[in-house]
């Protein structure tokens, strides 16, 4: 596990529980403070396949980035992408097409520093600080000129949306991210839906709130479809997390309740 180490940027509060760091302690990484494996545990506490849940998502990116690569995608942009550990997006693309090139972006300073420290010496990836709400940052940034904006982009956004506030209108900032994606790209979108039945999200959401970390918004099918806005959905459409072309056991949880606390989806742009 990390430790508060000389390379964390002074602007940290590591006081404070981070998603990005959060999500790879749940997924079991080395990238994480004990204010982070805190919280996780007590999310744990809350609901006791909560692991199971990070992992079902994880296992979701790479069907979603081996479907774009069997399109012809070559180049993605992973926006919220946290902490690239194992299986992440570049270790996906590249194992299925070497040339793919691939841009992380996350608002957490300390992610970022661990993702440049991690992908040093892979001039096919870049790393970018930037905030999803702010889309003209990460479109015109250095980074993203790795990408070229004639060619189909695979756009992610996995478990992230939900941490945008109703107020700053994440369907506004969506259809902002699809204009500026050229014919064929993709866009794929897991997060947390407002129709489970397990209540130990609601239990662990409630405490990472309290903690004055990220605040945590959950929505209806309908709302979520519509971030796709005119992209045709690829088949089997917006459904669980678990039920997007899953391959085999590893792609679904034991626990059924687990496997229906996200919606995920795969959309087109004609």
């Amino acid at each position: 596990m990390a430790d508060e180490q000389n390379w964390v940027p002074q602007s940290v509060d590591v006081s404070v529980p981070s998603a990005a760091r959060l999500y790879d302690y749940m997924l079991g990484g080395a990238h994480n403070f004990a204010v982070d494996r805190l919280m996780g545990d007590k999310m744990e506490a809350a609901m006791p396949h909560a692991r199971s849940a990070a992992r079902v998502n994880r296992a979701f990116l790479g069907r979603a980035v081996r479907f774009m690569v069997a399109q012809g995608v070559r180049q993605f942009l992973d926006i919220g992408s946290g902490i690239p550990t194992v299986a992440n997006v570049h270790e996906v693309a590249q194992a299925e097409a070497p040339d793919c090139r691939v841009v992380y972006v996350d608002r957490d300073p300390v992610a970022v520093a661990h993702s440049e420290l991690i992908l040093a010496g892979n001039d096919s990836v870049r790393v970018l600080q930037a905030d999803l709400r702010d889309p003209d940052s990460i479109l015109n940034s250095p980074q993203a000129h790795l990408l070229d904006f004639d060619q189909p982009i695979g756009l992610l956004m996995l478990l992230m949306l939900h941490w945008v506030p109703t107020e700053d209108d994440p369907w506004g900032l969506l259809k902002h991210y699809r204009e500026a994606l050229p014919s064929g790209s993709y866009l794929a979108i897991t997060h947390f839906a407002d129709d489970h039945d397990y209540e130990g999200v609601k239990v662990a959401a409630e405490r990472m709130n309290k903690a004055g970390g990220d605040q945590v918004v959950e929505r209806s099918r309908d709302e979520i479809a519509a971030f796709f806005g005119e992209f045709e959905l690829a088949e089997p459409g917006l459904v669980t997390f678990a039920e997007w072309r899953p391959s085999g056991p590893g792609d679904i949880s034991s626990d059924p309740a687990i496997n229906r606390l996200a919606y995920a989806g795969v959309g087109r742009k004609p």
